[in-house]
């Protein structure tokens, strides 16, 4: 019972460092999203901020995936807490 128990509390640890950076990536993506304009009317001389949006749009792209799989593992952990927290209590009845 007691290697359930540290067990437990291993993946509980795991867990918090998984949605920690799971809520570091977002809060990333929500700064980079501000900085990205929506609808941009540029003329030939303003091509670097044309190039400035296109980066911007790109690195929020790349962490799109990420975030995705940080989101599946950090449900995926929270699931099988549940199960094991669940489990002790019956074995403790």
């Amino acid at each position: 019972m007691e290697s359930l128990s540290s067990t437990m509390y291993t993946l509980l640890i795991v867990w918090g460092v998984i949605t920690g950076v799971l809520v570091c990536l977002m809060i990333y993506r929500s700064t980079l999203e501000t900085r990205e304009g929506d609808q941009i009317f540029l003329d030939a001389a303003a091509e670097s901020m044309a190039r400035e949006q296109r980066a911007i749009v790109a690195r929020i792209d790349r962490i799109g995936r990420p975030i995705k799989l940080l989101m599946v593992a950090s449900g995926g952990l929270l699931l099988v807490l549940a199960g094991l927290f669940v489990y002790q209590t019956i074995q403790r009845f």
